[in-house]
């Protein structure tokens, strides 16, 4: 099943387990694609912004230390109180290898904490690099972030979802999902960036795009 006919099928569970939150999150979205406010994020073409953030395990993770060992795919994700970040993720972890065998490093950003990014990589038992971008500052140099809409900040808390303990800020500040394949030059090669969290980068396009720049 691919990566996209699984996110069809979680939104088809929330939407009959939860239909008028979920009709709710998906107005909203529609609302803020619509008015063309929706982050951008960076194009094909662009430079990759260095970054240095720390991985799961504390360690200092930097864009150019990995860059030097070959291409880079990069992805955002909200958190892992999202339900499709977290079919994501695991659809990353089963292409790692294939990643790897064409000398590429991947790793995952979010906003939240190093110990929630902890907690990410075990309960999804993640092998690869899972970055906090505290206050979204790396994110917004890629200019993915946007501002939780205040109407929607009580149906989050009724799912038991605390962005401000999970990101420590009070700021309720996320980044669009998106996704970027970046050669070794630092070019990025693939941009898939969407306002729209229940779509993400198939991970079979990741590896073409790696094969097309190996």
């Amino acid at each position: 099943m691919s990566l996209h006919e699984q996110l069809e099928q979680m939104h088809e569970q929330i939407t009959n387990n939860v239909p008028e939150a979920s009709a709710k999150f998906d107005a909203d979205t529609k609302s803020v694609i619509e008015s063309g406010l929706a982050p951008q994020g960076l194009k094909v073409g662009d430079k990759l912004p260095s970054f240095a953030l720390p991985n799961q395990t504390g360690q200092l993770t930097k864009s150019d230390d990995l860059l030097k060992e070959g291409n880079l795919v990069i992805s955002f994700y909200r958190g892992s109180w999202c339900p499709y970040c977290s079919l994501e993720l695991n659809a990353l972890q089963q292409i790692l290898p294939e990643i790897q065998s064409l000398g590429a490093n991947l790793v995952t950003i979010s906003p939240q904490l190093p110990d929630e990014s902890m907690s990410t990589a075990e309960k999804n038992a993640l092998t690869f690099s899972v970055l906090s971008d505290i206050g979204n500052k790396v994110a917004k140099t890629f200019n993915l972030v946007f501002t939780l809409s205040e109407s929607l900040r009580p149906d989050y808390a009724n799912f038991g979802i605390d962005l401000q303990k999970t990101n420590g800020d009070d700021s309720f500040e996320l980044p669009v999902p998106a996704t970027f394949v970046v050669d070794k030059n630092g070019i990025i090669q693939s941009a898939f960036v969407n306002a729209d969290y229940k779509q993400r980068m198939e991970p079979a396009e990741i590896i073409k795009v790696l094969k097309e720049i190996k």
